[in-house]
């Protein structure tokens, strides 16, 4: 029998541990469904993504590993479609363990580790270092050693 597995996440910033998590849950059945977190749901999570809704459901439904990509728009919505998909698994990262042992009344539940060296939120840590004053001094050494080099051609 055809099982069916789910899994939600906001997928900002698109990077390789979204992509491990996504083919280990594929690998936990045949159909694999991923619920991405509306712009308005992050809000309401406290979160403030880079990449708009649209743009990031448009990355996750392009990935071979997803058989369906739908919105998220509230916390209730992971029990109602457990029902409306016929889900067997949940799936999610382990940085929520714990937080969703309430499905296991209706479906398997596993909480997948992290890959190692990558984050969202690391990635986002990094960008903010880079403030406008950083990336004008960036700007100004390159235009700098531009000028050296044709001076030495």
């Amino acid at each position: 029998m055809p099982k069916t597995v789910i899994t939600y996440g906001t997928f900002d910033l698109f990077h390789v541990g979204h992509l491990n998590i996504l083919k280990r849950l594929k690998e936990k059945g045949d159909r694999l469904i991923v619920a991405v977190s509306t712009d308005e749901f992050n809000a309401v999570k406290g979160k403030k993504p880079i990449v708009p809704f649209e743009q990031r459901i448009e990355i996750v439904r392009a990935i071979k590993y997803v058989d369906m990509a739908i919105p998220e728009d509230n916390w209730e919505q992971k029990r109602t479609d457990v029902d409306k998909y016929d889900v067997d698994v949940f799936g999610i990262g382990e940085d929520w363990k714990g937080k969703f042992d309430d499905l296991e009344d209706k479906v398997e539940v596993y909480y997948l580790p992290r890959t190692d060296g990558i984050s969202t939120t690391e990635l986002k840590r990094v960008l903010s270092n880079f403030d406008e004053v950083k990336v004008e001094a960036l700007k100004g050494t390159l235009d700098t050693l531009s000028q050296i080099v044709k001076e030495l051609s």
